[in-house]
């Protein structure tokens, strides 16, 4: 499949990641990330509205984010093999772009383990 020359590249790849980290901020929401702020001296009063229409799905937002961040992880690393291959006028991924993604897969199973994790 060829990819219109006009469509940005990774976008697929970002939206994934995007959304693993959206579900893992939800499952973290309750009781990690007040905990983790509280602990570096920022208020976390705001997340309480969050943790009310999240906890009732934690397991549900559990599997969605492990699943969209190992399709993100996937994906990234396709974009890494096809990268290493691609010439200097290739059309690849900007490297910008990938290292992105690779800091958000991190953040979301960080975030994913310690929603899991502290309950």
């Amino acid at each position: 499949m060829i990819d219109p020359p006009n469509q940005p590249k990774g976008i697929a790849t970002a939206t994934v990641t995007l959304a693993g980290l959206a579900a893992a901020f939800g499952v973290a929401a309750c009781c990690a990330l007040p905990f983790l702020f509280a602990s570096v001296g920022i208020g976390a009063a705001w997340l309480g509205g969050v943790a009310i229409v999240a906890a009732p799905y934690r397991t549900p937002l559990l599997v969605i984010g492990a699943l969209c961040l190992i399709v993100g992880a996937m994906l990234l690393t396709r974009q890494q093999l096809i990268a290493a291959r691609c010439g200097p006028g290739g059309l690849c991924t900007p490297r910008w772009m990938r290292i992105l993604t690779f800091f958000g897969l991190l953040l979301g199973a960080a975030l994913l383990w310690a929603g899991y994790t502290y309950v």
